[in-house]
């Protein structure tokens, strides 16, 4: 009777464990790699940008630049690459952070 109730409870321990495992493998899949890294923020003239880098050498990067009380520019970067984007003008806000987005 002992042995019955000891693989009961070692089987019921396996399932909570191999639940457990399948539930942060689907949350690792659900967010986005962090290849886009920001390297500088600088203005040009009367021009804002963000120069940033794709880290990952394998696969395009997409991103969000912030900017409080505009509307968020997005794009992407190819593997490997350098760009500066402008995100606005001297006159308005200036970006917050990058987030890395999913294409």
């Amino acid at each position: 009777m002992r042995k019955i109730m000891a693989i009961a409870l070692a089987a019921v321990a396996c399932s909570a464990t191999l639940t457990m495992t399948s539930a942060s493998s689907a949350a690792a899949a659900e967010r986005s790699p962090h290849c886009v890294v920001v390297r500088k923020y600088f203005n040009k003239g009367h021009q804002r940008y963000v120069r940033l880098t794709n880290l990952c050498s394998r696969r395009t990067a997409c991103f969000t630049i912030i900017v409080p009380h505009q509307r968020d520019p997005r794009g992407s970067l190819a593997k490997g690459a350098t760009k500066d984007v402008h995100y606005g003008t001297t006159s308005g806000s200036r970006a917050l952070f990058v987030k890395n987005s999913s294409c």
